[in-house]
């Protein structure tokens, strides 16, 4: 009897130590990102914002390495703006012309300009955003390449034949510049899709430092404001306007939102 009851104590305490041991396992560790016992490895999300030369759309993939701390891979598109882009419109004189296209146009624009952006970046938490209902605040920063995409800028011109005019979808060139800049000849912009096989590419680097305030308390959810600065450097002028100067370089004030989840 007393050499069973020996032998049930030491499977007994064997059982508690494997039992203590896997529950030391099992545990999430103090770097790992967990709410109400549930760990998340990862988030995913989708962004949009606009900033002052214009508007982006794009993807996050982050792996969250710590509480405070997740790393990403970034890709997002873009339009970029030259500051003396303005809308304008002639439909009253298209309407007194018959003019059948009558939409609005930027005057003195030879180039559209748009940047598709990759990155690698970090977002760290100032506090616990894992314990702490309401807003958590994190610094968020990336950088990586940015490809410049120029598409050529079409206008609706009105051409003349035997006293006669038709509408004609132009691109600029230095050979009809007078011709392009002459608002009697103009009857609009040209469809936004017009020219898009006809794009240049002109290679960059961008780099992102923003605030990020993610709200709620389902952790499970992503959802969060960004607000910051954005800046784009490419490796020559990207030739925009016609007689404004152009520049290399774009520094914009962004905000945007971030929607996505944690698994």
């Amino acid at each position: 009897m007393s050499y069973c009851r020996s032998i049930l104590l030491i499977c007994s305490f064997m059982a508690l130590s494997f039992l203590s041991r896997a529950q030391t396992t099992i545990q999430p560790r103090q770097n790992d990102y967990t709410f109400n016992g549930v760990l998340y490895n990862e988030e995913s999300s989708f962004l949009g914002g606009i900033h002052s030369s214009g508007f982006n759309i794009g993807y996050r993939k982050g792996i969250i390495k710590k509480y405070y701390l997740t790393t990403y891979y970034h890709i997002d598109l873009g339009g970029l703006k030259h500051p003396r882009e303005y809308q304008q419109t002639l439909r009253a004189q298209s309407a007194l012309h018959n003019i059948t296209s009558a939409n609005s146009f930027i005057y003195g624009k030879q180039n559209s300009f748009f940047a598709l952006r990759g990155g690698l970046g970090a977002k760290r938490y100032f506090s616990e955003k894992a314990r702490r209902k309401g807003v958590a605040v994190a610094l968020t920063y990336e950088g990586g390449p940015s490809i410049g995409l120029v598409k050529p800028y079409y206008l609706d011109l009105r051409k003349f034949n035997d006293d006669q005019y038709y509408i004609e979808p132009t691109k600029y060139s230095s050979k009809i510049k007078e011709e392009f800049l002459n608002l009697n000849n103009i009857a609009g912009s040209s469809s936004l899709l017009k020219g898009i096989t006809e794009m240049d590419i002109i290679p960059g680097i961008q780099g992102k430092v923003m605030l990020n305030f993610s709200f709620g308390d389902i952790e499970s959810s992503v959802k969060s404001l960004e607000a910051g600065l954005m800046v784009d450097i490419y490796t020559r002028k990207v030739p925009i306007m016609i007689e404004e100067p152009n520049t290399a370089y774009f520094i914009n004030f962004y905000v945007g939102v971030e929607f996505g989840k944690r698994k």
